[in-house]
This record gives C-alpha cells, structure tokens and sequence, in this order.
C-alpha cells in the first residue's frame, strides 16, 4: 500500500478539509536541504513558505543538526521547575542582547499558542495583583490571528478559525485593523500619518478601564493575507497602552528572527512590548518551542511569599526542553556568525524588484507588498476596484495545486499568495520560485 493511502487511513491532517484530499492526496516527504523538500519518487520542491514560517535557515542544517546532536548525549528532558540546564541560562542570555530594551524574564512552552495563553494569564494576573481587579477584558485587531487554543483564539479575529466556537470564547475586543491596501481614508502606508489610528482610540476611550492589554501581531497580520502596516501604529499604540495602563502584548511568533528584515518587528517602531510571544524561527523550525518574555516589572509583580499567592502557577512539560534550546542556541550562532540578516536584507531587495518586473502589469494582480524577505501578491477580479475573487472559487488554492506539479509549495492565504523563504535562500533559488510562480499564474489566468 502507497504512504498516501496508509495515511488517509488514520491521520487526521491539520486546518483541511479532508475531503480534499481525494483529489490531493498527502504528498510524502522523505528528506530536505536548503530550501528544498524531495519526496518519496524524487520529486523536488522549493519551500517558499518555510513549512509555516518556522523553517528560518533551511532544510537540515548542519549547524542546528550538529548542535542538536551533541545536546542529544548529555541531556533530553529535565523537569523545569527546581531544575535548570545551562542551554536554557545560555538561551536567555543571548536573548536579553537582541530583544527591544527591557524584556528580561523567560517563561518557556512548547508552541505559538500555548506562549499567547501564558501571556493573557500573564496579563491578567498582573493587574489583579497590582490592585486593578477590573481590567479582565482583551482587545486584538479584526483579521488577526494568534492561534488554535481557546485563549488564543478568543483574540483572534477571524471567522475561518473562530466562528464555530465563539459559544466557548472571551468576549474580546476588536479594534478595526490597519488595511492599507483597501484604506478607507485613501492613504498610502509609506507616507501617511496613521489616520486609521482614531479606531483604537476611541476603543480605548471607552473600554481601557476593563482592558488587561491588547495583543497584535506588530506590523504584519500573517494569516489575514499578509497584511502589512506602517511601524508609525504601532508606535502610537505603545504610547497609547501606557496612557491608559493597559499591557501591550506583541505576538512575534512569525515575525522574529529576522522575517521583517530586523531581529523583531518591533524593531522597525523602535518600542517595546510589555511582553512579546516568540517561536516559530526560534528553533529554526527544528523542535517546538515557545517563549513568553516580559519585563522586570511585570516578573516583580509576582513575587513573593508563598503563602501570598502571588505566583505564576502555570506550567509546561516541556518547559526548557535541553533539545529546543540546543536548536535555538545554534540559530542565534548561524544569525550572527554568518551574517544571515544582512544576506537576507540584501536579497529581500532583489526579490522585490524582481517581483514587481514580473507581476505589476498583470491584470489580476492587485498588490504586490513585502517587509523583509516576506512578499505577498494578492489576486483580484478588478485591478482597478480591488474587487476580491469570490471565496467558493478558490482561486489561490487552484495556483496552489499547479505549482505543486511544477515544483513550487505555494500555500495561499485565500486570494493572497506569497513568498516567506528561509532568510538564508540564494537569489537563483529566488529566481526559480518567481518563475515558476509567473508561469502557474500565467497558466490559470490565460483565458
């Protein structure tokens, strides 16, 4: 029996309708290198989307491997609570020098969501203990995503996700997000002065007296469509959350490491979070791992005697995992030894000006944007409307498909297809990608 048939028997695969895959059956994958996945018939693909935006330095890398290895015959696993390791001491202490000013304390999960959940505890505790027992309320921005948990998607903002389980969610707050390709107030996100602002003002007005923090995803709104904003909200925000007492919890899952061009998407703003969510490129997508880090006033918040009560009683058990940090340690070793964010910040250049020769005169295209090496294309009926594609087309999903015979993994985001390449992709593996995209979509649009 074929892999494909031996794993539709049991597996249930993730954010699908499995119905699909009678018509795409799962493609089994056998090994990877660089920015290529080879299947089982020796089929090659280029992974353009870094397997869900983890894989941060390609495929089997030697120095992550190595790194790994070695960790693999001292230690596995070592319960976090009373115990340490000196990778995860090490980990932090590399951290500390690349993080925004000020965060400084380390509270260590396995995943995405599972850091947002320990943030909004975080978030709430701290202002029961600080004597403001009213602020129990959330605010996010509509379309954003912070993942698959019941916390977490009680901040997200999107019906494909939540809808189903609002019964079970937080009532939270959503502020109307940035959407500087279709902005209401005819505004270009490179020169304008926020004016879209004036929303989360007036939520603050009204609801900052319940508020613990609101969480967003800085500057880019992943799963929305790649949707990009100005660092100048984001910098008002900040000034805002402290106006009005209320945390700002940055969600950097799939923007740290380098992904935006900078080590953190904060960067751009020149701010700090009163707490960020990091994993995703952490480990370069090599073991799970999360963390949730906060600033000194924040940890103080929660010490103290026993007895008092004051204590973060949450937990992970794989908190510290010896493995995730041998993983981590040897991303943050490639990023600085080999200079990968300047390589990168160099080709994110290149792939913006070979996108915009290939694809600003197509009909369908609506907008090209990017921050860093991540370029998103999102297809439209009407260039000049912006009119979308109706969803039952899925259009996306059918470029998806011919890429795949050609060798691309090209996963959209509804009508959006775009490109977020481990940050170490030569301009010729680039290259490859581009055509290849230039071709499915020439293809499917030909009539």
């Amino acid at each position: 029996m074929r892999l494909e048939e031996r794993d539709l028997k049991h597996i249930w695969h993730p954010c699908s309708q499995m119905k699909d895959y009678e018509e795409l059956s799962p493609i089994p994958i056998e090994r990877g290198k660089g920015v290529y996945l080879y299947d089982v018939y020796g089929k090659e693909y280029i992974d353009i989307v870094s397997s869900w935006w983890c894989n941060l330095l390609g495929h089997c890398n030697p120095v992550i491997t190595e790194g790994i290895k070695k960790q693999l015959d001292s230690l596995e696993h070592v319960i976090f609570a009373n115990f340490t390791h000196e990778g995860a001491i090490l980990l932090c202490e590399e951290l500390v020098q690349l993080l925004p000013t000020g965060l400084t304390r380390f509270n260590f999960s396995d995943n995405g969501s599972a850091a947002v959940e320990c943030a909004l505890k975080m978030a709430f505790q701290y202002h029961y203990q600080m004597g403001n027992p009213e602020k129990t309320r959330f605010m996010c921005l509509s379309d954003g995503y912070h993942g698959e948990t019941i916390g977490a998607l009680s901040v997200g903002a999107m019906d494909l996700y939540a809808k189903i389980y609002k019964p079970m969610l937080m009532d939270a707050l959503q502020v109307e997000a940035p959407d500087c390709y279709r902005c209401p107030y005819d505004k270009n996100r490179d020169a304008c002065g926020c004016e879209c602002f004036e929303k989360a003002e007036s939520y603050f007005e009204e609801y900052a007296n319940e508020t613990a923090a609101i969480i967003i995803e800085p500057l880019l709104q992943g799963s929305a469509g790649m949707r990009i904003y100005p660092p100048l909200y984001l910098k008002k925000l900040r000034g805002l959350c402290d106006k009005y007492n209320v945390l700002l919890i940055a969600d950097e899952i799939a923007t740290g490491f380098g992904r935006t061009g900078k080590m953190f998407a904060c960067n751009h703003a020149e701010i700090t979070p009163d707490i960020m969510c990091l994993s995703k490129g952490l480990t370069g997508g090599y073991m799970p791992m999360s963390l949730t880090v906060t600033t000194e006033k924040i940890y103080q918040a929660f010490y103290g005697e026993y007895n008092e009560g004051k204590a973060f009683m949450h937990s992970h058990t794989y908190s510290g995992n010896p493995l995730g940090c041998a993983a981590a340690l040897s991303v943050l070793k490639i990023l600085k030894e080999e200079k990968t964010l300047e390589t990168a910040q160099k080709n994110a250049s290149y792939l913006g000006k070979k996108m915009h020769a290939a694809f600003d005169n197509h009909r369908n295209i609506g907008e090209i944007r990017s921050i860093g090496l991540i370029h998103a294309i999102e297809l439209v009926q009407n260039k000049k409307t912006k009119k979308s594609f109706d969803s039952g087309l899925r259009v996306g999903y059918q470029i998806y498909k011919e890429a795949l015979k050609r060798g691309l993994i090209l996963r959209p985001l509804g009508n959006v297809l775009y490109f977020n390449p481990p940050l170490n992709i030569t301009q010729q593996e680039l290259d490859k990608a581009i055509d290849i995209t230039k071709e499915t979509i020439n293809s499917y649009f030909k009539g």
